[in-house]
């Protein structure tokens, strides 16, 4: 049975558990990470020298990143359905699901750890606007691309790509700022209700 190592409440560890849910991947998990078991452990360093979750283990083989480890379970588990194999489908859902990851995730990042963290480290009035200023342009870049697509963000069906996507509208909206209107990313929100694990592990009020 495959090995999830991480806690549940982390947006990276809720996109394996999500990919599980829409694969039809059994799963075991273990909670690791603030509050529980910590990562610095050398136990856990054994398996991923970054001390980030989440990691699993499917086997003898063990695997961290969670948009690596989400490919690998498509690919190795999955019918096609939500990853395909031909190239350039593959390509655009690897885009996005890259494009989450070093754009979107990074324009967050100061907003985040303000307004939900409150990090005292992160309370400069200034960073925090910029901040916001550039969230608000990669989310206005997915309202296009939704609008464009007129269902997912990589097409007309959703993929593996929606999975971080998804996870990222979770935390837009349920950060408080304000949130300028963007119909697609809100009709798209409503759109992955229903889907297997969405309810669960998608949109489950956890920034």
């Amino acid at each position: 049975m495959l090995r999830i190592l991480g806690r549940a409440s982390s947006i990276n560890v809720r996109k394996v558990l999500w990919a599980c849910a829409e694969i039809g991947i059994p799963f075991e998990r273990e909670d690791w990470g603030n509050g529980f078991k910590p990562t610095d452990a050398p136990e856990f360093l054994a398996l991923n020298p970054n001390a980030m979750v989440p990691v699993i283990q499917d086997g003898d083989f063990t695997l961290w990143e969670s948009n690596s480890i989400i490919r690998y379970l498509a690919a190795r588990y999955g019918d096609g359905a939500v990853y395909p194999s031909e190239a350039q489908a593959r390509a655009m859902v690897d885009r996005w699901i890259d494009w989450q990851a070093s754009e979107l995730n990074r324009s967050w990042s100061y907003p985040f750890m303000a307004l939900v963290r409150k990090s005292p480290d992160y309370q400069d009035s200034q960073a925090l606007a910029a901040g916001c200023k550039e969230w608000s342009r990669n989310m206005q870049i997915l309202n296009d691309q939704l609008q464009a697509t007129g269902a997912y963000v990589a097409g007309r069906e959703f993929s593996l790509a929606d999975i971080p996507i998804g996870l990222s509208v979770n935390r837009w909206f349920e950060t408080p700022l304000d949130h300028p209107p963007l119909p697609a990313v809100t009709e798209y929100y409503q759109r992955l209700t229903g889907r297997a694990g969405y309810d669960v592990y998608g949109r489950n009020g956890t920034p």
